[in-house]
């Protein structure tokens, strides 16, 4: 009994872990090989995502030189699947984005309706509740994920960067359905300077989105010598979709939000829930920058 009790548990920890994209450096050389590793976890800490040829839909990089800036990673990924490589062939700032196939996934009455308690989806919850369903009726969800990172190309000194004006991949919406967009380019910031991020589900604003926030690499100011801690908050969208924030340090930071929703009807004889699952990974700010 009690083994099969852990086995029902896996699923949920699983499904409620973050997904997101770590290149080996987010500062790089131009031209270099940077692996990209795909990962899944807590805390900022994670593993290797399992299959994931099987359950990438799309991937692909976008770069500073316009809309014919742009590189297929799928083959990549096929060739590496643990850490497929990336190219930036010119400076500026390249933006990688993920969206996965449909997965889908039932759990037992009161195990869903804890995990949508944990992850603050309210809106669900409430439906269920004034339905009767918390206690009787399981979840069955489909579930997908949208992962993006930020990754800075340099050539010699900051000079020779694009101009603010030509280096705007960053902000660009891709339409995805959920995604954190920067309005700001973090790696362009000092430090401590306001970044704000919008999220999207199809390209609209989603008033009062649940964000949350690490921050990897944080010295300790009582114990210099220890090692770098990860600083983790939450905080809320506003009415418009955005979200305000303050980045201290070069980081690394990760980003992430998930959406409940009731399920497709083209869906409706494996779920009842679509979840969307989005992340954003980037370096900040940083005075005197080291490449991969």
């Amino acid at each position: 009994m009690k083994k099969t009790l852990a086995l029902l548990l896996l699923p949920a920890v699983a499904l409620a872990h973050e997904f997101w994209l770590q290149p080996a450096s987010f500062r790089v050389a131009e031209g270099a090989a940077v692996p990209v590793k795909l990962l899944v976890g807590e805390g900022f800490a994670g593993e290797t995502w399992p299959r994931p040829t099987r359950r990438v839909r799309r991937f692909v990089r976008f770069g500073p030189g316009g809309p014919a800036d742009s590189t297929d990673l799928r083959p990549a990924l096929l060739a590496d699947s643990v850490a497929p490589v990336l190219h930036c062939p010119a400076p500026g700032t390249h933006l990688v984005a993920l969206t996965s196939q449909l997965s889908f996934i039932e759990l037992p009455a009161a195990q869903f309706t804890a995990y949508l308690r944990g992850e603050g989806l309210s809106t669900a919850l409430r439906q269920r509740e004034e339905a009767g369903q918390t206690a009787t009726k399981p979840g069955r969800e489909a579930y997908r994920r949208c992962a993006k990172a930020l990754v800075l190309a340099t050539h010699g000194p900051a000079a020779h960067l694009p101009t603010p004006a030509a280096d705007t991949v960053f902000s660009r919406v891709l339409g995805l359905p959920l995604e954190l967009v920067p309005e700001q380019n973090p790696y362009r910031l000092r430090p401590g300077a306001a970044l704000t991020v919008r999220v999207l589900a199809q390209g609209q604003p989603v008033p009062g989105a649940l964000v949350q926030v690490w921050q990897a690499g944080v010295r300790s100011a009582v114990q210099p010598s220890a090692a770098p801690a990860v600083v983790h908050f939450t905080t809320h969208a506003n009415a418009q979709g955005r979200v305000l924030l303050r980045l201290p340090g070069a980081g690394p930071y990760l980003l992430a939000t998930v959406r409940m929703e009731a399920a497709l009807p083209q869906l409706a004889n494996r779920a009842d829930w679509l979840s969307t699952w989005a992340s954003l990974t980037f370096g900040g700010p940083q005075t005197a920058a080291k490449t991969y």
